[in-house]
């Protein structure tokens, strides 16, 4: 039977069966050694034999590491901000929009922990120029934080407001530092408690 455009594996004009989810894998690949063995102890060879492919076939993807790091990265940041704008453009009430973007800090340290984990420790390995674009839109989701903040507390300076929100977004990442045993619905509601509690103090 002849693959279609619609079939999972798709035949090229080669001959060759190409699969439309292999760059998935690569990333998947990489984000679980990178979050293992640290960025400069994963060679490219060994994220395609993880993925399941020839060290060579990831070059048809990516031109190096730091190129799928940057991928990975800049999926991260423009997720959050797309569901940052949802929340503030919503019109709930300042609380009930921190909850929302509480949970979405949550989701992504929780649900995604290896890439939460490589992109704390492995961003200062891009390339200046992607690194310097990551940080500008870090600085606009930080931003939202804090318009919020001062939304909900008008009496609240300008460096207060940041301080707050550095605060409550590193009390929910401090889980990629320890692993305390909790189970996941247990530790995401310690985590909001403790994320609200610091904006609130």
């Amino acid at each position: 039977m002849m693959a279609t455009e619609t079939d999972d594996l798709r035949v090229t004009r080669s001959g060759r069966t190409r699969d439309p989810g292999r760059k998935e894998k690569i990333i998947r690949a990489s984000v679980s050694l990178i979050a293992e063995n640290g960025f400069h102890d994963v060679s490219m060879a060994e994220i395609g034999a993880e993925a399941g492919i020839v060290g060579s076939g990831v070059y048809r993807h990516f031109e190096s590491k730091s190129a799928i790091l940057v991928e990975v990265f800049e999926r991260v940041i423009d997720s959050l901000l797309v569901d940052q704008k949802e929340i503030l453009d919503s019109g709930q009430e300042p609380a009930d929009a921190f909850a929302g973007l509480i949970d979405g800090q949550i989701d992504f340290v929780v649900g995604d922990r290896a890439v939460a984990l490589v992109y704390h420790h492995e961003v200062h390995n891009l390339p200046d120029s992607d690194r310097r674009r990551l940080r500008r839109k870090q600085r606009i989701y930080l931003e939202g934080w804090v318009q919020l903040l001062q939304e909900q507390r008008r009496t609240l300076d300008d460096s207060s407001a940041r301080t707050l929100v550095h605060c409550s977004i590193g009390a929910i990442q401090s889980t990629l530092f320890h692993n305390v045993g909790l189970a996941e619905e247990q530790l995401r509601d310690v985590l909001r408690r403790a994320a609200i509690a610091v904006l609130n103090s």
